[in-house]
């Protein structure tokens, strides 16, 4: 086996302390990778796989990427959840003696990458730290080394809790401890690193200023040293840590920002059809992070809510301003991040330029602001300071346009600083001595073609075609080097302007880059100050927004109910609405109070249930976060949970079915939910039997309204269960209407009060287009089912399940909520029931206030029910 080389050895230990990421090795003008960092490296970006090594040695797999284009690399593997260390090289080639030294200048990882397509303009990029703690809590802290941002709570170390704040603030990385267990830790995609010291280093005791948590500050010690231990340079835009409860916010769980759709919709995971697409109408980045954040974290404090509801009142009252402060706002840039990357050290003279741009509008903006004469905004505007000083700075020292990067100067405007523009002179007048130069010798050579040239290996020159070499005086100039068509050629005089020109411009553009670093101290220390006034420049943003969105769609200010009261006359699906246009949705009510908990849902598949359901989550969602709300009038509560079970899904990768999945979800409702919160369940039951499922949706109709007395959506298609609004006080039953004429069903999408007869399966199963023999099978079917069916009895004052246990060690035959009963006993109960309930409904109506096309209705529905 062949000897291995001084640079290998090199690359081998360094490697060693890198295991768990790829490791980019710079060897000149590229970043190479070897053994099985190439090897995969090459399949996952799909670049060429090579070998390194002469036939007589070890052919080692290596692959390559040039380091001027290598964040494209970094960020693809970044995104596919990989960690890379970048190893540069630490010492000049030219002086090195041996091997070039070498070390990992910085490992980036999902959750602390800086910059690149990996980081998305108008979302966070959070890394957590978690430590599960002997006395049952474990910490949780979260931080965007993009934004500064660090927030920590202590939590319960029941899974559900803390796997709801991951998901909330969508992580991408997440740091414990080497005893946590990764399994433990729950489903999901999450990058794990691990980290043993938790001891907090001086250099962040700013972030704790104020924290005497001991068990906080062990967690911020184990997030920074990993930091610290990874990125291997100045954190000093993270902001101290802000410690926050999570019942301070309405809580909402995975699956009930899944089901309602809040940030990415179901079918697609894209924001296009989401809540936040709606009301997200901010024109800078850090305004549409924290409309997100706001979306998953409505307030729970009713003062909060209305500053900001009285904000977007005024927006709303004042469209010239608005429309202006949006005009200037599309002119600030991301502040939070232009600070964040000044304290990491990777900010380009453009994104200082943008920096000055920002801080120019904001006077302006803080001049619109003032002319609202609200008390919301004039709070906000006392705590900003201002950048006089720091703007009167980069205007005198940054150049109107300079390049991106920080070593090819034109960085510094002149006047600036009297070295640099002395060595900007002699440059300037060098660079005019050899244009003289060229056009002297051609006039006394008589050669037009010749011309003086400049490269980086032989500096100046001057260049003839040979067929003009001829026209030469012998000993003119001094032979340089020989090309196939010319000769080029050099004098004393020539290389003595050469040295002073790129001395001066070496020394240039030296000075330019140590002129921008110091320009760059100077920025850091408005850090604080910039991140405050990018809080507030989002908040007014995201206010903006809400308001453009809730004049041009209708919206009105929602009041708040001391009693619990739910009332919204004509609420609106806001997203399903702003799809199909303003007009062509159907409104609908919501009345529900201390006698009106519960409200069962019946109607046809297609009807509009689910949307009906889904609408009430959401105009409470806009409510608490400050937007004005989709209704003619609107009174509610203050929730302080949200729980849905809509829709029917699987989890594969654990082994869990749709019903399991079901029954996982309506357990943590009922375990979770206060009287202070919105349930809304959707076909409990579906996923078994018939006897079954009715049985265990009963039962959870009964325990939330006798032991929990949340506000419930309850839809089901069992209407059996229709019979429980004479049992249990507090549940109503509305139904969702629909007609058939001539053999086809109407949805007319509207919520009215009873229960409804049937759900149209088989008419949905139409429109579905399948064969037309399953469809007349299943009417044939459904027909002798209705006709031989078993009547339904609701226990009234038990739980079903009990009933059913009971009669289970009876070893009964059925279960005991179906009686069978003798045909024709069952035919004649069944014809009196028909008779009974159309006398009923004939007695009860309100005939004077009937419409004719009601009034038809109901005819043409008691012929239908005699004539079976």
């Amino acid at each position: 086996m062949a000897q291995e080389t001084p640079m290998m050895k090199q690359y081998k230990k360094i490697k060693s302390e890198y295991e768990d990421a790829f490791l980019f090795f710079r060897l000149g003008d590229f970043y190479e990778l070897f053994y099985d960092d190439a090897v995969q490296a090459a399949r996952e970006l799909e670049i060429t796989l090579t070998r390194r090594g002469s036939k007589a040695e070890e052919h080692i797999p290596m692959c390559g990427v040039p380091y001027h284009s290598a964040e494209h690399y970094i960020t693809t593997l970044i995104e596919k959840g990989y960690k890379i260390a970048i190893c540069e090289q630490v010492e000049d080639p030219k002086t090195a003696k041996g091997v070039v030294k070498r070390e990992v200048v910085q490992l980036i990882t999902p959750g602390t990458i800086m910059e690149g397509n990996a980081i998305q303009e108008k979302e966070n990029n959070y890394i957590a730290g978690f430590y599960p703690f002997e006395d049952g809590t474990a910490g949780f802290i979260k931080a965007d080394l993009t934004t500064g941002e660090t927030r920590a709570a202590l939590l319960g170390i029941d899974q559900k809790t803390w796997e709801r704040e991951m998901y909330r603030a969508d992580i991408k990385e997440v740091v414990v401890p080497p005893h946590v267990d990764e399994e433990w830790l729950g489903e999901g995609k999450l990058v794990f690193s691990r980290e043993e010291s938790t001891e907090l280093q001086d250099e962040f005791h700013h972030l704790c200023h104020g924290l005497d948590n001991d068990k906080l500050l062990q967690l911020a010690g184990l997030l920074t040293n990993y930091f610290k231990r990874t990125q291997k340079r100045s954190l000093s835009h993270l902001q101290p840590i802000a410690i926050y409860h999570p019942s301070d916010h309405m809580q909402l769980d995975h699956h009930s920002r899944r089901n309602l759709e809040l940030v990415e919709s179901m079918r697609e995971k894209k924001k296009h059809g989401s809540l936040l697409w709606l009301m997200d109408q901010s024109v800078t980045a850090m305004g549409g992070r924290m409309a997100r954040k706001w979306i998953e974290e409505p307030l729970l404090d009713r003062t909060s809510i209305q500053k900001r509801q009285s904000l977007v009142q005024s927006l709303m009252e004042n469209f010239f301003v608005r429309e202006e402060l949006r005009d200037r706002l599309q002119h600030v840039y991301d502040l939070e991040r232009l600070a964040g990357k000044t304290a990491y050290g990777n900010i380009n003279p453009r994104e200082l330029v943008q920096l000055r741009r920002s801080l120019d509008e904001l006077p302006t903006v803080y001049e619109l602001l003032n002319q609202l004469h609200n008390e919301y905004v004039d709070e906000l505007l006392r705590s900003v300071d201002d950048f006089d000083e720091l703007l009167q700075l980069l205007h005198e020292a940054l150049q109107e346009d300079p390049p991106a990067s920080m070593t090819e100067g034109d960085i510094i405007k002149n006047g600036y600083h009297q070295q640099l523009d002395e060595y900007r002179e002699a440059s300037k007048h060098g660079k005019e001595w050899i244009s003289r130069l060229e056009q002297k010798e051609r006039e006394e050579t008589g050669i037009k073609s010749l011309k003086v040239g400049f490269n980086k290996v032989f500096g100046y020159y001057i260049e003839v075609t040979k067929p003009n070499i001829h026209m030469l005086p012998d000993g003119r100039y001094d032979r340089k080097q020989t090309l196939t068509n010319a000769e080029r050629f050099i004098t004393p005089e020539l290389k003595e302007k050469e040295s002073l020109i790129l001395g001066a411009e070496e020394n240039s553009t030296a000075l330019e880059y140590e002129l921008f670093i110091q320009l760059r101290e100077k920025v850091k220390e408005y850090i604080a100050s910039l991140q405050h006034a990018a809080k507030v420049i989002s908040e007014i943003d995201v206010l903006q927004g809400f308001a453009l969105i809730s004049e041009r769609y209708q919206f009105v200010c929602p009041t708040f109910s001391s009693d619990r009261s739910l009332i919204v006359k004509d609420g609106r699906h806001p997203v399903v609405e702003h799809m199909i246009g303003q007009g062509e949705y159907v409104s609908n009510d919501i009345v529900m109070n201390k006698d009106r908990e519960m409200l069962l849902i019946t109607g046809p598949n297609m009807a509009g249930k689910s949307t009906y359901m889904r609408q009430a989550a959401l105009i409470a969602i806009m409510a608490q976060t400050g937007c004005f709300v989709p209704a003619a009038h609107a009174i509610l509560p203050i929730f302080d949970q949200v729980f849905t079970r809509i829709g029917a899904a699987d989890d594969l990768a654990s082994g869990q079915s749709t019903f399991m999945v079901e029954m996982l979800e309506t357990r943590f409702a009922l375990q979770q939910a206060t009287p202070n919160s919105l349930i809304l369940l959707d076909e409990i039951g579906r996923g078994t039997s018939t006897y079954d499922g009715m049985a265990l949706a009963q039962a959870i109709v009964e325990f939330i309204h006798d032991n929990i007395g949340a506000k419930t959506f309850f839809s089901t298609h069992y209407h059996e269960l229709t019979a429980l609004g004479d049992q249990l006080s507090k549940l109503k039953n509305i139904h969702v209407k629909a007609i058939e004429e001539e053999g086809e069903i109407v949805f007319l999408h509207k919520v009215e009060e009873g229960k409804a007869d049937r759900s149209y399966g088989i008419y949905v199963a139409k429109l579905a287009e399948l064969p037309n023999q399953v469809l007349q099978r299943a009417e044939q079917l459904l027909s002798e089912l209705e006709a031989d069916g078993a009547g339904y009895r609701a226990p009234s004052t038990h739980s079903a399940v009990v009933e059913y246990s009971s009669i289970q060690d009876q070893n009964a035959e059925q279960l005991p909520l179906f009686q069978w009963e003798s045909e024709h006993t069952r035919e004649k109960s069944k014809q009196n029931k028909h008779l009974n309930a159309i006398e009923k409904d004939i007695q009860d109506m309100d005939v004077l206030h009937l419409s004719p096309i009601e009034a038809l209705e109901k005819l043409y529905e008691y012929q239908k029910k005699l004539r079976k």
